[in-house]
């Protein structure tokens, strides 16, 4: 590594410092002594409890969930100060007691199973308050580590449903009580104990350990050195590398911002470095890492959620996710590279770039997260597929000295594991709620009716209508998703906006595929990271490029414009995401649709074979939407329009400089 290149990196206090800043998950305490040893056998405790559970089958619904929720609310209370500005070197008093009241109120489950289990009726007084407190100390631990806004809408929601009599319109229901509240949201299966925690308590929990686990090892860094190989000489180099890099690490950290600190620590300052404006590079950064949590075989947290809220296999989502993904990432990638060739800009020097032959010797290190697909396509639970993940991860690292698993390496892998799985326990029982009291005040359906009621007011006409009711789905989603982790972020769109895509299947009866409705919520859920005014994967981007972040998170839009557009496209043809279709139609959908993307960004970056006038601007972005639908006449008259597009150009500009080699070999 060369010197400007260490100047140019952050280092890794600086990365702490800015997750701390952007994303809550981070803002951890830095404990000493005693109480960190207890906070580490804590953690791997956690840790152990999952892997056995996973391996040799998990406890009763009610007692893996609670246990699960008893080992996050404790370490929460322990390891994140009540305040933004907290202490971070001791622990408050009063966090002791909070985490004695999580002990006894998550042992209260396990202690009395038979008894509640068997009980007939209402809950008694000790269980109202044992209830009560559930629900504040999961409030509390969720306002900590992941953020206020979650808390908001959930202690929202917990009003409307005790205030249902007084609601204005559909809003109306006829109320809960105190005790009927208390019992659904911790004596069910219906609130903070319902299906968000169960898939944190197995599915999620393991691939998050098996995320840790991989950059413990090593294998994680080698995306780097991958990416730089491939791309890193290439016009403009460094931003393909961020795009390349954020591809494969997204899809296993799970955290738009935590892909942004970790990747854009090198990547933004190299860019500046070659003459990508700050604005620009960290927009690239926040796009790219942002789209990690829809890129397959793993993808995000909330795509385990998806097995259990859309009912259809793990394998079915990462399939059906190929295509977008794909076609997300292509789009970024041509705009750099044209955003390049319109500046003039180079690759990354030869010195900073890793020997070839060197890097593709690793290739094996990929296979841990290939076996993962491979052991759930062959039909082993996903829980089982993670932990054989793991072990597949062991394995690989012992055939190089400096990926090899050590004892302190096995432990920080653990306590690392458990430590970014609290978030997403936290989230996952505090968006409970919010399922629970849709589920019990059937809001959700109400919903649905009544924005499909507007959108019938403006429009009969059935393509339209649809079209109308899924821009109304997205506002919501993108405003609900806004300050939200994915996990919970899809939670609460899922419940929220995805019955009024519903309802209007079931009124119309459009032939909408359950899988497409979830996968368009979850895109726009995502997309709500860089979209301004609350874009915190841009945000964290601006803390290390510099720049302005309401114009890098307008930035990281136009260069994700696919994540806004393709979900449209597979709500009107399905084929898109591999539902009742054939190799040569997919085939098709994804030649036109990429030329599409180049279409789109030629259109949005002013720039093809030369630089476009404004009316060329807006003929392009035509042919890229054409070309984008995955409709037959459309599309192939938006090819016709493609190369006809390019060949005005080549010869008005009569072959002057290297044109933009349509990701050809300068690419």
């Amino acid at each position: 590594m060369t010197e400007e290149k260490k100047l140019t990196q952050l280092s890794e206090q600086e990365q702490q410092e800015l997750m701390a800043k952007y994303d809550s998950e981070s803002r951890t305490r830095q404990l000493t002594g005693l109480m960190s040893k207890v906070v580490i056998v804590l953690l791997l405790a956690f840790s152990i409890f999952q892997l056995y559970t996973g391996y040799f089958g998990e406890l009763t619904a009610y007692l893996q969930r609670t246990i699960h929720l008893g080992f996050a609310l404790v370490l929460i209370f322990l390891l994140f100060p009540a305040r933004k500005k907290g202490n971070r070197k001791t622990i408050a008093w009063y966090d002791y007691i909070l985490a004695l009241l999580s002990v006894i109120v998550c042992g209260y489950w396990p202690v009395f199973y038979d008894t509640l289990v068997q009980k007939i009726g209402g809950i008694n007084q000790t269980q109202l308050i044992i209830g009560g407190l559930a629900i504040i100390l999961v409030m509390e631990a969720t306002r900590r580590v992941v953020g206020l806004p979650l808390v908001i809408v959930a202690a929202a929601f917990l009003t409307y449903a005790y205030f249902g009599p007084y609601m204005p319109g559909f809003l109306a229901h006829r109320g809960i009580d105190i005790n009927q509240l208390v019992e659904a949201m911790f004596f069910t299966t219906e609130g903070i104990l319902g299906t968000p925690l169960q898939v944190s308590s197995t599915f999620i929990f393991l691939f998050i350990l098996f995320g840790a686990f991989l950059m413990q090892t090593g294998i994680g860094n080698y995306f780097n050195d991958l990416a730089l190989s491939i791309a890193g000489r290439r016009v403009g180099g460094p931003a393909k590398v961020a795009v390349f890099t954020s591809a494969l690490q997204g899809t296993i950290s799970g955290s738009s911002v935590a892909n942004v600190v970790q990747s854009g620590s090198y990547t933004i300052p190299i860019m500046k470095r070659l003459g990508y404006h700050k604005n620009f590079a960290g927009a690239v950064e926040a796009a790219a890492s942002t789209g990690g949590q829809i890129m397959p075989p793993v993808m995000g947290a909330a795509a385990f959620l998806m097995v259990e809220f859309a009912g259809v296999p793990y394998i079915q989502i990462v399939l059906a996710a190929i295509i977008p993904a794909l076609l997300y990432f292509s789009g970024i990638w041509i705009m750099v590279h044209l955003e390049a060739k319109k500046q003039g800009l180079s690759g990354v020097s030869n010195e900073d770039i890793p020997n070839k032959k060197e890097v593709l010797k690793g290739l094996y290190l990929l296979t841990p997260i290939l076996a993962i697909v491979v052991f759930i396509y062959m039909g082993y639970s996903i829980s089982r597929a993670a932990i054989y993940g793991i072990v597949f991860t062991l394995i690989v690292s012992l055939f190089r000295k400096d990926t090899r698993i050590t004892l302190p390496k096995l432990f920080k892998a653990l306590t690392d594991g458990a430590r970014s799985a609290l978030g997403v326990a936290a989230a996952t029982a505090c968006a409970g709620m919010i399922v629970g009291v849709i589920s019990r005040t059937g809001l959700g359906l109400k919903l649905g009716n009544e924005i499909v009621g507007l959108a019938n007011q403006i429009t009969e006409t059935p393509m339209l209508l649809l079209l109308l009711t899924l821009f109304f789905t997205m506002i919501t989603s993108i405003i609900i998703g806004m300050g939200s982790p994915t996990t919970a972020n899809y939670i609460i769109t899922s419940t929220i906006a995805l019955p009024v895509i519903m309802t209007l299947e079931a009124q119309f009866n459009m032939g909408i595929p359950v899988l497409a409705a979830h996968m368009f919520v979850f895109y726009f859920g995502i997309v709500a990271d860089i979209t301004p005014p609350v874009a915190l994967a841009a945000f964290a981007a601006t803390g290390i490029s510099g720049g302005e972040p309401i114009r890098t998170g307008f930035n990281a839009s136009r260069l994700a414009i696919a994540a806004f557009i393709i979900p449209y496209m597979f709500m009107f043809n399905p084929a898109m995401l591999m539902i009742d279709t054939n190799v040569w139609e997919i085939i098709w959908i994804g030649i036109t649709a990429l030329t599409g993307m180049v279409a789109l960004g030629g259109g949005l970056i002013g720039y093809w074979y030369k630089k476009l006038n404004w009316v060329e601007r807006i003929i392009s972005l035509i042919i890229g939407l054409m070309l984008v639908y995955p409709g037959g006449f459309v599309s192939a008259a938006g090819l016709g329009l493609f190369f006809a597009m390019i060949a005005y150009q080549f010869i008005i500009n009569k072959g002057k400089g290297t044109g933009a080699d349509v990701e050809g070999a300068s690419v």
